[in-house]
Parts: structure tokens; sequence; C-alpha cells
């Protein structure tokens, strides 16, 4: 299978590149540094150096799936959403399986099933980078909007950071809990979920999440 991925020398989207390599898709790395997609991924990596902004349908054609795994700062999480409906203009009737890996903000928390995202607020210095989740909330509400090109987000859970991959649990819109009576995903189990749902569509046009076990 034909799997772009944008983002691909990020957290979530060297593990994503990493685990559909070793399963046998042709892999493109889709980044703005192609030096450091190389250096970082492997000189036999197939990369697409290029603004993810300025990608045409041209460039996504030839793709089965189009992985959006993109980063960026808090004060530029807005592109979040504008990324989001660029690739789906692009996209067309005939476009890849979009797949865009999402925050945990947007998932539901306690008995009164409020936002996780407000308990994020809560937190020390959530200031600095809470703007990164709410418009990942926003992202979201557009994806629920699109209904002529097939989608699916992936959600981590409250915690979302580096580390080898555990079996995934899968959620629809809740906080889960690990064993240890956590809220997290590590980078690798996120991957394995993400390839999981490419190679076997389980979901179209809607959100799930991923939890360790």
């Amino acid at each position: 299978m034909r799997v772009g991925i944008i983002g691909a020398t990020g957290m979530a989207g060297s593990d994503i590149y990493r685990e559909a390599v070793s399963r046998g898709h042709e892999v493109t790395a889709i980044v703005r540094n192609g030096e450091r997609a190389t250096a970082e991924l492997g000189s036999g990596a197939q990369v697409l150096a290029r603004d993810a902004f300025t990608l045409t349908a041209d460039d996504v054609a030839g793709f089965d799936v189009l992985v959006n795994a993109f980063a960026i700062a808090p004060d530029d999480a807005h592109r979040h959403v504008d990324l989001a409906q660029h690739l789906v203009s692009i996209a067309g009737a005939s476009s890849p399986r979009l797949v865009f890996i999402l925050g945990g903000g947007s998932l539901f928390s306690g008995e009164d099933k409020h936002l996780h995202v407000e308990d994020i607020r809560k937190m020390p210095g959530a200031e600095a980078w809470v703007n990164i989740p709410v418009q990942q909330l926003k992202e979201l509400e557009y994806l629920r909007t699109v209904e002529d090109v097939t989608w699916v987000g992936v959600s981590p859970q409250a915690m979302f950071a580096a580390g080898p991959a555990t079996t995934p649990k899968l959620g629809t819109d809740e906080i889960m809990l690990a064993a240890d009576g956590q809220s997290h995903t590590s980078s690798g189990t996120l991957a394995i979920a993400v390839l999981d749902e490419i190679e076997n569509p389980a979901h179209q046009n809607t959100r799930f999440t991923v939890s360790d076990a």
C-alpha cells in the first residue's frame, strides 16, 4: 500500500513511518526538511520535501493513504484546522484515505462527560500550550462536517509520549485507563493502531481513540 506521512520526523509521525515500513508498505515521508528526514529515518527513506500547505492534488493522487501527523508550536496551532481544510480540498472524491492524528483534549472525561480540554486548562503552566488541544478539537469539529472525502481521526489518551508499543486498546470518544490506572498512550502503541486501521479499515468519517494496555 502506498502511504504518505506528513510530519514523518515528529514523535507520532516517525513511529508511524517505521511501523508502516516494517509491514512492507511503500512509505513516503512528507516533510519540510528532507536532509533531516534522511538523517533520522535512514538513507533509504523515500522523502518528499514539501511544506504540507503547498501540496497539490497531483502530489497526493498517488497515495492510497495520507497520514497527517503535523505538529506545530502553540501560537500557530490554528494551522491544524487550516491544514485539515487544505488536505480535504485537494483530496477530492477519488482521494487517498485521510488519517488525522488528533489530540486527547477532545475526549470526554468524568461522570458529567466534560471535554478533557477543560481539565487541561487547569493544569499548572497549561496556558503555554493549551492552544494545541483547543485547535485540535476545532479540527475534529471541522472534520465531522466533511462527507465527500474518506477520513478517520485517531486520538491518543490524556498523556501522549514517546515510547515502545503495548497492545492497543480502542475506544470511541472517552478517556480510558491503562492497566496501571492512568490514561496514556505511547507513540509506539499509536503507530500500531494507525497501521491496523490502515490495513483493515474499521472506522469511516469518524474518530476513535487508542490507549496503552
